[in-house]
């Protein structure tokens, strides 16, 4: 038999890369090489530059959404199957990137103030490199459409972030917040790889796709390993998104980090594990549903009761209360994401539901990291950031104090905060849709509970300050991220559907 051609058998194993669809995370990985190589012929006086260079690339790799907004696009896939593709740019990717470049933006223009402040304990280069590389892998992430790309996608955002959190120089709590979650990841993806090896040698596939297909017809001892993969798998990414009892590391790190690092984290880094959570189970494991549904489930009630319950045990005068608080409401917040997800293993239409955990994460992206932006102004003149240190805000910050009132009710699902109100509208329904009744009222106590503490903090905005009022400076960047945050909550909230809708379309 004569042989074949050369260039026809090579046709067959090189494939050509769709630049387009992969253009979003490749921009962030390329500009946080640029900003590396930089720094090292930067004199230090011009090292601010740096943050702008960052700030440009992520709006850039934003910006790189538009053109893919035509049609589904799909990369590094088998030869002759179609559908089995490592990188797929479709609807979810989109949203899922929308919000991950958007919240590293946001979280990049509270940082500029920060690392030019704190130059002699944050190193300008090393940090912007650190961020981009997070937010490339973050991007990456929602696109893969195999286990392989899935674990090193979170692994790029994972591994940067844990460095973000330990980055000041001489700062002990800023170690120990960063050991803590670095201990918490590892072990999380130590159970991953082994659930997804294990998924492997059941299915002989990684594409999840094929491991759909495959899953229901393993049998014998092949089915005992399959069951045994998917629970470690999903138990992963539990891990990752801060569901209870894998939540032990947040409020420690949230205030171990620099105030936008914790801001990033809150926002990116729970996009990165619910939309790998939702890949997994919704893609990959379906077949499984009587599995990951009751367990989602139950890992949501938890969460959201010990979220709370954290969260409302904060005292004003502690040290770094606010923040706390903050890190307890993520964690709370957390728990409704879960909802939706647990509701998909029930439903009929399970692509709604994820709708609904996506249409939620938008509004809590927004309003947390403006939360976070306020927080940051406060921190620049009372270090210890308590909840007390914000009484008599709006006799010296009027239009800060308000936004942040604003913020605060939206998390709450208050008036005027119609987003928040419709978000939580839209969980409770697809959990009362799934027949998960029980888990529709253990949701609607804690979000009464959540109405205590998140009205307490609004209330002290409006007090008499203690003393001497102290008006606080607001540099230009931190306006622009509190000004995007305040612009994004109120147009969700005077056109709801521009999210929501999510929930009623799906999203694959």
């Amino acid at each position: 038999m004569s042989p074949q051609p050369l260039a026809e058998s090579a046709g067959s194993l090189v494939q050509s890369v769709d630049w387009l669809a992969v253009a979003p995370p490749l921009i962030a990985a390329l500009v946080a090489l640029a900003v590396l190589v930089a720094d090292l012929f930067l004199p230090e006086a011009r090292k601010a530059v740096l943050g702008w260079i960052s700030v440009a690339g992520l709006a850039a790799a934003a910006l790189m959404l538009l053109p893919l907004l035509g049609g589904d696009r799909a990369t590094f896939c088998l030869p002759g199957t179609p559908r089995a593709c490592s990188y797929t740019a479709d609807r979810f990717t989109l949203v899922v990137q929308l919000l991950v470049l958007g919240g590293a933006l946001l979280a990049a223009l509270l940082s500029i103030t920060n690392v030019d402040d704190d130059r002699r304990r944050v190193p300008a280069g090393e940090f912007w490199f650190l961020l981009l590389s997070s937010a490339a892998g973050a991007a990456l992430l929602p696109a893969a459409r195999d286990l392989a790309t899935l674990i090193v996608a979170l692994e790029v955002a994972s591994l940067p972030a844990f460095a973000l959190v330990g980055i000041r120089h001489g700062d002990k709590r800023s170690s120990e917040a960063a050991l803590k979650f670095f201990l918490s990841s590892v072990t999380a993806t130590a159970v991953s790889l082994m659930g997804v090896s294990f998924v492997y040698a059941s299915t002989g596939s990684l594409y999840l796709t094929q491991v759909a297909q495959r899953l229901p017809h393993t049998g014998g001892q092949l089915h005992t390993l399959a069951q045994t993969g998917v629970v470690l798998t999903l138990i992963g990414f539990a891990f990752k998104t801060a569901a209870v009892p894998f939540h032990f590391w947040v409020p420690d790190t949230y205030v171990g980090a620099p105030l936008p690092v914790a801001a990033y984290l809150s926002v990116v880094g729970k996009a990165v594990g619910f939309s790998g959570l939702i890949l997994v189970t919704v893609v990959a494991f379906p077949s499984y549903a009587d599995v990951w549904g009751p367990a989602l489930a139950v890992l949501a009630a938890l969460t959201m009761t010990a979220g709370n319950l954290g969260a409302l045990r904060q005292r004003a005068t502690r040290a770094h209360s606010a923040v706390r608080l903050l890190a307890w409401s993520s964690v709370g917040q957390a728990g409704y994401l879960l909802v939706p997800i647990a509701a998909a293993g029930y439903a009929r239409d399970p692509q709604k539901a994820i709708g609904s955990t996506v249409a939620y994460a938008l509004m809590y992206a927004a309003v947390n990291l403006g939360a976070f932006a306020v927080a940051a102004v406060v921190g620049r003149g009372r270090a210890a950031n308590r909840i007390s240190d914000y009484r008599g805000l709006y006799a010296t910050n009027p239009l800060t104090a308000l936004l942040l009132a604003f913020f605060l009710l939206c998390l709450a699902g208050l008036p005027p905060g119609v987003i928040g109100l419709f978000a939580k509208v839209t969980v409770f329904s697809s959990a009362v849709d799934a027949g998960l009744g029980w888990l529709a009222v253990v949701m609607a106590v804690n979000v009464v509970i959540a109405l205590f503490y998140y009205l307490q903090w609004t209330a002290v905005l409006f007090r008499a300050p203690e003393g001497e009022a102290v008006r606080h400076r607001v540099p230009a960047p931190l306006t622009a991220a509190i000004a995007l945050t305040g612009v994004a909550g109120v147009a969700l909230s005077g056109a709801p559907q521009l999210v929501l809708r999510f929930a009623a379309t799906g999203l694959f």
